[in-house]
This record gives C-alpha cells, sequence and structure tokens, in this order.
C-alpha cells in the first residue's frame, strides 16, 4: 500500500496534488467527512436513530456543552432532541451514500450509451442523442421530484430501503445524460485513430476494441465529471429532502435537518438549521475543488 502511495505521489497527477494546497485542503475536508459518516457509529456521541434514548425535554437546546453529566450538544439539538452534530455525522453518510451510488449508476448507464453511440454511429448514435435531448429538455429536479413522488404514492408504506432506492434512480435518471455527450465526443475522436485501425485490420472483435483500447483512452474526462457530479447529486439529494419527497423524516438527512430547523429559524433556534447547511456547503465545495484540481491535473495544456 505504502508502495502504490509512493508511486502516486511521484506522478504527474501526484505532483501536482502536492503542489496545490487548495486540493490538499479539500482533500483533508473531504476525507475527514468521509471517515466520520464511515464509522459514524464510533465517531459520533449519540446515535440519533435511537428512539429509546431520545428526551423531548432536550429538544431545541443551543449549542453549550452542560457539565452536570446529563449529556453534552457541542452544536445543540433539534425539535426531536437529537443531538446536531451526532445527525450531521449520519446525515453525512445518507448524502455521500446517496451521492456516491446514483453517481455510479448514472457513469455506467452513460459510459455504456455513450460508447455505443460514439463507435458505432448511425441511427443508434441519432437515437441516443436525440434520447439525450429530451433528457436535457426537462429539468433535473422536477424530474427527481417527478419520479420520488411516484415511488412515494405507489408504496406509502414501503420501506426505508425502497425509499432511498426511488431517490438514487431519480437522481441517476437525468445524471446519465452529461456521461453519455462526453463519452460520445470523445469516443468519436479515438475510433478514427491508428491504434484503433491497426486493431480492425489484425480482426480484433469491435466490442473487444471498444473495452480494451477505447474505453481507456475517454474515462479521463468521466473521472473529471464524476467527482464534481457527487457535489450535484448530494445537494439534489438534500433539495429533494428538504422538499419532504427525500429519504424518510425518521431519518437525520441534510436535507430534513434543515427542512426541520427553517421552521424554527426566526424563533431564535438558529442552530438547527445553520449547521446542516454549512455542513451540506462544506461537502459540496470541497468536491467541487477536489474535482476541479482533476480537471487541471488531467489536462496538461490547463497547467
Amino acid at each position: 500500500m505504502s508502495i502504490l502511495i509512493t508511486r502516486w505521489l511521484d506522478s504527474d497527477v501526484g505532483y501536482s496534488f502536492r503542489n496545490s494546497p487548495t486540493a490538499i485542503v479539500a482533500a483533508a475536508i473531504a476525507f475527514v467527512c468521509i471517515f466520520c459518516a464511515v464509522f459514524a457509529g464510533w465517531v459520533s456521541p449519540h446515535n440519533p436513530f435511537d428512539l429509546t434514548k431520545l428526551e423531548l425535554s432536550d429538544a431545541r437546546l443551543p449549542p453549550a456543552w452542560y457539565p452536570d453529566g446529563k449529556s453534552t450538544y457541542l452544536l445543540g439539538t433539534d425539535d426531536q432532541g437529537r443531538d446536531i452534530l451526532s445527525a450531521l455525522i449520519y446525515g453525512a453518510r445518507i448524502s455521500l451514500i446517496v451521492g456516491v451510488v446514483s453517481v455510479i449508476l448514472s457513469v455506467l448507464v452513460g459510459v455504456v450509451l455513450g460508447l455505443l453511440a460514439g463507435f458505432k454511429g448511425g441511427w443508434i448514435d441519432t437515437f441516443l442523442m436525440r434520447l439525450c435531448d429530451v433528457m436535457l429538455s426537462f429539468p433535473a429536479i422536477l424530474v427527481a421530484l417527478l419520479i420520488a413522488g411516484v415511488g412515494r404514492a405507489l408504496f406509502p408504506d414501503a420501506h426505508e430501503s425502497l425509499a432511498f432506492g426511488v431517490l438514487i434512480i431519480a437522481i441517476s435518471l437525468t445524471g446519465w445524460v452529461q456521461y453519455a455527450r462526453t463519452v460520445r465526443g470523445s469516443t468519436m475522436v479515438e475510433r478514427g485513430k491508428e491504434y484503433v485501425q491497426a486493431a480492425r485490420v489484425t480482426g480484433v472483435s469491435q466490442l473487444r476494441i471498444m473495452l480494451r483500447h477505447v474505453l481507456p483512452n475517454v474515462m479521463g474526462p468521466v473521472l473529471v465529471l464524476a467527482t464534481i457530479q457527487v457535489a450535484t447529486a448530494i445537494i439534489t439529494e438534500a433539495t429533494l429532502s428538504f422538499l419532504g419527497v427525500g429519504v424518510p423524516p425518521t431519518s437525520p438527512s441534510l436535507g430534513t435537518l434543515i427542512r426541520v430547523g427553517n421552521d424554527y429559524l426566526f424563533s431564535g433556534e438558529w442552530w438547527i438549521t445553520i449547521f446542516p447547511g454549512a455542513m451540506l456547503v462544506l461537502i459540496a465545495l470541497s468536491v467541487n475543488l477536489l474535482g476541479d484540481w482533476l480537471r487541471d491535473a488531467l489536462n496538461p495544456r490547463l497547467r
């Protein structure tokens, strides 16, 4: 493992990372958020899912430390008495899972369709690109609202995991379009190069050419786009949860906490919505900064 890290640091991308303070700070913030989300059960001081330990008398307590040994609420509590700090840690886990899984699904669909459209051309390319145009004509948040709303209407008493699945599908349904168009353009450039022509002359099948030769050379822009789209997916999940069609209300999602805190913002309980909002901005900003650095590092013309 240490050898791989050393080789990466000695590479061009590693050199660019070591000489970019913005990328280092963004990576550190993203690492802390991911670490706390993955190990939320050990990092968080309280478990916001444990309803037996919630005290309504602790609801809407301001950020402070209570030395009586009863409890410590560094960032205060929400309307149900849940510790805001613990809810943020578990909420970051929900946001990251939804964001990463939806982006992975979008990448798989978009790369396959874009590779097929760019390499085959003809009516396949025309059909898939017109499909992309149709999908781009609808706002992503509107499509996500429609899918999530229909899923909730069809399965009103569905299990919580099914609600997460509907949310991931709703975000992925419009996310694949950008990957398909990006991969299609890069594939159309690569398919005319000499190494592809040489592979065809030697009798290599088209599927093998696409997977072994063309695909590795078009994945650079996809990685950059996927990094940036993670932040977009997280914001979309928070928006849907804020509107009440995202994750279930019992889950301490960042969007849910912001929506709950919005009801108490003007009554003086500012911490219920300010801290989740700041956490959402911090995650999205760090991921976007990493995406900008990765774009510059993988494109020699921008150095």
